[in-house]
């Protein structure tokens, strides 16, 4: 196929019309297009909000890492995470290996944002 290609693309130089030139040209502008908005920008995109997500990332929070090991953020350096794993076990692992806040934390989180809205509605 890709041989077929380039004896079109050969021919349609070697042709003085160049008809098969310019035919050969839009079509590979058009699959650089396709490959751009279905594969490269998605890919990009995801790979801004995992980033986003690791920035936000605090002591507290219970991640998830590429080796899945559970466990609770209890320090953060400037490219890596300190993690609770269990009672006394901490390990230190790259930010990069660290992809998801798992829901424990976004319950807490939730939980925490009820009770402080209960302690207002006291106050007030």
């Amino acid at each position: 196929m890709l041989n077929y290609i380039l004896l079109q693309a050969a021919e349609g130089a070697a042709n003085p019309q160049g008809g098969n030139s310019w035919s050969f040209w839009v079509m590979m502008i058009l699959i650089f297009v396709v490959f751009y908005f279905f594969m490269i920008r998605p890919q990009t995109k995801k790979q801004k909000e995992l980033q986003q997500q690791r920035d936000a990332m605090k002591k507290g929070d219970k991640v998830l890492t590429a080796g899945g090991i559970y466990g609770e953020i209890k320090e953060v350096q400037e490219n890596a995470f300190i993690i609770t794993i269990a009672k006394d076990i901490t390990i230190k692992v790259d930010k990069g290996s660290v992809y998801t806040v798992t829901e424990e934390t976004k319950k807490d989180d939730k939980k925490e944002d009820k009770k402080e809205d209960k302690k207002e509605d006291k106050k007030d």
